[in-house]
């Protein structure tokens, strides 16, 4: 498809929905950022940025430019179509369009990217799920404001840190356990006051009950490959993120 690295949903999506996430291959970037960081946010070289981004239009031949977001781990939803001409990311952990070649993307490095559609291929999100967004309703929230029908959907979890590496305090634990029961299922104990967290598990039960059941991925750990992802909780600070992106032809 690209010289740039990336890894493609194994679903069902009609050829309409084009969506992939890159890895950190291939790219401009150097040192702790190398090579494809995607983010303004994280003290990269901001030149050096934009030439990644601008690789990444030209090498997958993107329809548009993406829609940049500034995500707080929040539940807000936006039209991306809405803000095709904004000066500055809106503030926001999802987007979602219906119109052809209208890019949404979000970025991670450890938090999960989601991927919505339908099996009518109009309708399509990206979300940016940390296990505070799932706490507090993105994956929900991304749901709801396609429209799109509980058994006509599709969900494609992305490269995300796998549930042997992710550890979370008894507060964490003990949030979405109140959330739903179910959830204990996503935890592993690890001593009295840690756990283990699988957060596909945690994405997995949020789109069950929603009545989702049409859900793929959940594979890709990025902490353990560092070859190919950036980690927040492996690198610290000063490390890029991947980008996933999802947009419509017509």
């Amino acid at each position: 498809m690209a010289d740039v690295g990336c890894i493609c949903p194994d679903w069902p999506a009609p050829e309409t929905v084009h969506a992939f996430t890159t890895t950190r291959k291939n790219g401009y970037s150097v040192g702790s950022y190398a090579s494809l960081n995607l983010a303004q946010h994280v003290e990269d070289d901001h030149a050096i940025v934009e030439r990644n981004r601008d690789r990444l239009i030209e090498d997958f031949n993107l329809p548009s430019q993406p829609l940049w977001l500034q995500q707080t781990h929040s539940n807000t939803v936006i039209v991306a179509d809405d803000y095709q001409n904004a000066t500055s990311p809106p503030e926001a952990d999802a987007s979602w369009t219906s119109t052809p070649n209208v890019v949404c993307a979000v970025l991670t490095a450890d938090c999960l990217p989601v991927f919505f559609t339908n099996k009518q291929g109009d309708r399509v999100a990206a979300t940016h799920a940390g296990w505070r967004g799932v706490l507090n309703g993105i994956i929900t929230s991304s749901f709801l404001a396609t429209g799109i029908a509980a058994t006509d959907c599709l969900v494609w979890l992305g490269p995300a840190i796998g549930a042997g590496h992710f550890e979370v305090g008894i507060d964490v634990y003990e949030l979405f356990i109140r959330k739903y029961p179910e959830n204990i299922t996503a935890f592993v104990q690890k001593d009295d006051q840690h756990w283990l967290c699988d957060i596909y598990q945690l994405a997995r039960i949020e789109c069950q009950q929603l009545g989702i059941h049409s859900i793929y991925g959940g594979g890709l750990c990025t902490y353990s490959d560092e070859e190919n992802f950036y980690s927040f909780r492996r690198d610290g600070a000063r490390t890029g993120r991947m980008a996933s992106l999802i947009w419509l032809s017509k």
